[in-house]
């Protein structure tokens, strides 16, 4: 492999060139390196992948290409920006000035469009929302009826994925919003989180297991449930990738036990599936109590607990007029409705 000595080419922080502004000799005579999109796009899914093939095929585009781009820029700043091994690639000192001025220069510009879309009303542009798996397509199809209403020539993505990755996206700047359920030690300081509502977390029991008798009198309400009582049984439970998770290691601990897990999962449906198939005890929150599933019987919990379903967004991302009408949307489409029952 080439050693590059030196960095030849200084630059500029978050300062955006192009082909069209310089071209390829003025900008060595000026030592200014020309940071192109497309470059900065490849070259932040190489660190984002550490590995260059990954990096090629989420890209489409052959690694080859990819590798000759970034060898060509390499030159160009006269010192690698990758530790290289069969298996993983990671930043060098310079990768890491680049990468971090890479993503500013590309916040920037993506600010840019957002705030110049404003100037047209809202008419035209770009919009990303992410929901977590179960509850987000119905949730983005009732709230997405009515935002198409309003802005019919805005394109609007919708993406997938625990809480997770949908920080991680937001982190990224490619999620505009995302609408998440976590607890206030589950949030990002980097992010802004906006309450739409609170939600209840519920004891869901078969309801052929004798405790369920204790709620055949309580007129439909769902009756108070010491969880210490169901300590030896099995429960499926909601994975150590869910948000949900914190509250429920915390609920157990409350307890006083630790739970018999029978099965771990990262979709509430399941959970709903193997409790209606007496396989075991779960946790779900409100949303998915409130149809009253077949076969479980519920129970709330001792003090209630509850986490926040919320709008989220990155701090220093630009929130354009759409991007804020949507979240009003959720708000008053959600905002004002119960989300616990009667215990």
């Amino acid at each position: 492999m080439t050693e590059f000595p030196y960095l030849t080419y200084r630059f500029f922080n978050l300062y955006y060139l192009t082909d069209t502004h310089l071209n390829q000799n003025s900008s060595k005579k000026a030592g200014i390196f020309i940071m192109e999109s497309k470059q900065i796009e490849y070259i932040l899914k190489i660190a984002e992948k550490n590995n260059i093939t990954k990096a090629a095929n989420e890209l489409f585009i052959s690694q080859p290409a990819l590798n000759q781009q970034l060898i060509r820029l390499e030159k160009e700043l006269g010192i690698p920006l990758f530790h290289r091994s069969r298996s993983n690639w990671h930043l060098t000192e310079a990768g890491e000035i680049y990468v971090e001025a890479a993503k500013k220069i590309l916040q920037m510009k993506n600010n840019a469009y957002r705030q110049i879309h404003d100037l047209t009303e809202g008419k035209y542009g770009h919009l990303s929302v992410g929901f977590t798996a179960g509850r987000g397509i119905a949730m983005f199809t009732q709230s997405y009826s009515r935002f198409h209403q309003l802005y019919p020539n805005i394109i609007v993505e919708y993406k997938e994925g625990i809480v997770q990755k949908l920080h991680h996206l937001i982190a990224q700047d490619t999620l505009d919003i995302g609408f998440l359920t976590l607890t206030k030690q589950d949030q990002n300081p980097e992010n802004i989180y906006q309450t739409i509502y609170e939600e209840e977390l519920f004891l869901a029991v078969p309801s052929g297991h004798p405790i369920a008798r204790r709620a055949s009198a309580s007129d439909g309400q769902f009756p108070v449930l010491d969880i210490h009582d169901l300590q030896y049984e099995p429960f499926i439970l909601m994975d150590k990738y869910s948000t949900m998770r914190t509250m429920v290691d915390q609920i157990f601990a409350d307890g006083g036990f630790s739970p018999n897990i029978l099965f771990e999962t990262g979709n509430n449906l399941a959970v709903i599936s193997m409790v209606q198939a007496s396989l075991g005890c779960g946790i779900l929150a409100w949303y998915y109590v409130k149809e009253r599933p077949e076969g479980i019987t519920f129970f709330c919990l001792p003090g209630h607990p509850t986490w926040e379903f919320v709008a989220c967004h990155k701090k220093d991302h630009y929130l354009n007029n759409a991007a804020n009408v949507y979240i009003d949307l959720a708000k008053k489409l959600w905002g004002k409705q119960s989300t616990s029952a009667s215990c």
